[in-house]
């Protein structure tokens, strides 16, 4: 039971950290193109993301019974699958590096679940969730967030060529409250419901091992057998945690994302959010957890992209596609690890 209590703390803490470190994914464009101060920015993004994550629970269900054998998991490799993702939420965010949150999670819990049956990758779901809701895309969401704001953007440019560049600011100054505000609520509707997924995930392997057998009548409502959907009473924490960490603000990364990739302008804030949004909550509507911060980040990409391809800030576009590709390998690396040093003490 005293494992189970730090897990479900860990939970909340990486929660937490995930509203923060992704703060940017919402509001740096908004940020950036000054029509929000920062303060009121992170207050307009908060709410947004509380809502989102009150609006379904398909990605958690996908983290909770999807990636990995739910038989193969115990408090233990939670602990860790939650410490390696925490610890590289907390490094990334000091190097003001927009990582992501969904993949150092995702890569914690495998690493950690095959370091605790002994090195057996057979305890990964691969096929059916692994690769069809992970692996692709990951590889896929950069591309389309890319396209999809260079067509937005494209578009845009079209349809406004005639009118006068002072009265598209104004405009889109506006239109980018609305853009920003659904940015939030597509990140919430994404990235809260990961750790809804593993703290279900959690109750359900406590219920199986009977940890809850002596409790109290009044606290049934932490069992969760393994054929239920997530817990409302669960959504609402985690909806709460995420708003709350989304609070703490995140400027760091609000340098990174809205002033070190591309110099952007509202119309171009605008294009960004609104492609990046839709591809985010299209994907939280088929289950996928997608990482929040590819598809902004690529989306601000192709947006700056249509200006000029050197109007990018390559460099910085370089360092972050590198703590991409570390994300899976070092958090899988350090979440197995924990799981061996923790059994052996």
């Amino acid at each position: 039971m005293t494992l189970l209590v730090l897990v479900l703390a860990a939970a909340v803490v990486f929660e937490y950290i995930n509203g923060f470190h992704d703060t940017a994914n919402a509001i740096a464009t908004v940020v950036s193109t000054k029509v929000l101060t920062p303060r009121l920015a992170v207050a307009w993004a908060s709410f947004w993301n509380l809502v989102g994550a009150l609006s379904g629970t398909a990605v958690a269900s996908t983290i909770a019974k999807g990636l990995v054998d739910p038989n193969a998991v115990d408090t233990t490799i939670i602990l860790c699958a939650l410490l390696s993702a925490i610890a590289w939420g907390l490094l990334t965010w000091w190097v003001g590096l927009p990582s992501s949150s969904s993949h150092a999670l995702v890569g914690g819990l495998c690493g950690a679940t095959i370091g605790g049956a002994g090195g057996n990758w057979g305890v990964l779901r691969w096929s059916t969730g692994l690769w069809p809701k992970v692996v692709l895309p990951m590889i896929s969401s950069p591309f389309i967030g890319f396209a999809s704001g260079m067509l937005l953007m494209s578009l845009i440019m079209v349809a406004f060529a005639r009118v006068r560049p002072r009265t598209v600011t104004t405009f889109f100054g506006k239109a980018q409250l609305v853009s920003a505000g659904f940015m939030g609520f597509s990140h919430g509707s994404n990235d809260a419901q990961k750790t809804m997924g593993i703290v279900t995930l959690t109750l359900m392997t406590a219920t199986r091992k009977g940890l809850f057998a002596g409790l109290p009548g009044w606290a049934s409502f932490l069992e969760i057998p393994e054929t239920s959907g997530v817990p409302k009473w669960v959504v609402v924490a985690c909806a709460l945690t995420m708003a709350a960490g989304t609070a703490g603000g995140g400027m760091r990364i609000i340098r990174t994302m809205g002033q070190r990739l591309v110099k952007l302008q509202p119309v171009q804030g605008f294009a960004a959010e609104t492609s990046a949004a839709c591809v985010i909550y299209g994907a939280s509507m088929l289950g996928v957890p997608v990482s929040t911060t590819h598809v902004i980040s690529t989306s601000i990409m192709g947006v700056g992209a249509t200006k000029r391809l050197n109007a990018v800030k390559w460099g910085v576009v370089e360092r972050i596609v590198m703590a991409w590709l570390l994300t899976l390998p070092v958090t899988g690396l350090i979440g197995a690890l924990l799981v061996w040093i923790l059994r052996a003490a």
